[in-house]
Formats: structure tokens, C-alpha cells, sequence
């Protein structure tokens, strides 16, 4: 906590209105001990979450759900639907679970990782550009799902 107001200080220096993001303890797991004593003095920030569908459940929601009726504004920013580990099979029933939350919540999410690493989470194969403008041939599951999330939110709005 200590950490994070002096990493604010000097952001405000440069940038006295953009929202900052703050981590919570414990690889941004402990969102409940942020509800219980958030940072004071301090204008536009949000506190991160982190959850991998498949490790990560109702436990973690409950927090969050906790913090949201504390009115701590959350920002998910780092998901994906396998373990923790970034392993794994995907459980798209849970990461369904989880993005309802998120949608019900109305809580933004960005999932991880734009990468071409031999894991489950990188959503990228290795034929993949640098540049952008990927083809389906050029995303692993974990891509296909997110861009199938993200342009199902587009057509909503």
C-alpha cells in the first residue's frame, strides 16, 4: 500500500486526472483486504484483479463482490480461462462464469496474453505477425474465444 501511494505521488505529478491502476495483495487476489482499507486522498483509481478461470472461482467473486458493495471500483486486468499456471485445458464453463460477472458488473477485463509461447494462455501461434491483423489461422483458442467475447460485447453496443 505504502508502495502504491508513492508510485500515485508521482504519476499525479505528471498526470493529475487519468484513472491509475492499483494492484491488491496476494497477485491481486485479496480485493476484500482493499475493500477494508483502500487508499485515501486520491482521485480516479481503480484496484486489479487477476483470475484464470480455471484455478480461480467463486471464492475470488465473493471478494470482488464484497469490494464492489464497499464502492472500490475494480478493473480486471489480467484473465484467461485456464489454471493459474497459464496451463491447462480451458474451462469455458468457468470463464463463461467469470464474464457474465464481469459484464453483470460492468467491469472492464483484458485477458492474458498477446503472445506466441508454447502455453495454453498465449493467444497466439507462431505464424502470427507482429504487426496485427490476425486470421483465425493465426490465434490459439484462447485468442478465438477473446476475439468471439470481445466482438459479441461490439455487437451489443
Amino acid at each position: 500500500k505504502e508502495y502504491s501511494v508513492e508510485v500515485i505521488k508521482a504519476i499525479r505529478e505528471k498526470d493529475p486526472d487519468n484513472i491509475i491502476l492499483v494492484g491488491s495483495p496476494h497477485w491481486d487476489q485479496d480485493i476484500h483486504l482493499v475493500a477494508d482499507a483502500p487508499i485515501k486522498g486520491f482521485e480516479n483509481l481503480m484496484y486489479t484483479v487477476h483470475f484464470y478461470a480455471a484455478t480461480h472461482g467463486k471464492e475470488l467473486r465473493d471478494r470482488s463482490d464484497y469490494a464492489l458493495k464497499k464502492g472500490i471500483p475494480i478493473f480486471v486486468s489480467e484473465c484467461a480461462g485456464m489454471e493459474a499456471s497459464g496451463n491447462g485445458p480451458i474451462n469455458y464453463e468457468a470463464w463463461n462464469t467469470w464474464i457474465n460477472w464481469m459484464e453483470a458488473n460492468k467491469i472492464s477485463w483484458i485477458s492474458w496474453s498477446i503472445a506466441d509461447k508454447n502455453e495454453t494462455c498465449s493467444m497466439l501461434n507462431t505464424t502470427a505477425a507482429n504487426n496485427g491483423n490476425w486470421s483465425e489461422i493465426d490465434l490459439k483458442e484462447s485468442g478465438i474465444k477473446t476475439r468471439e467475447k470481445l466482438r459479441d460485447f461490439a455487437k451489443t453496443k
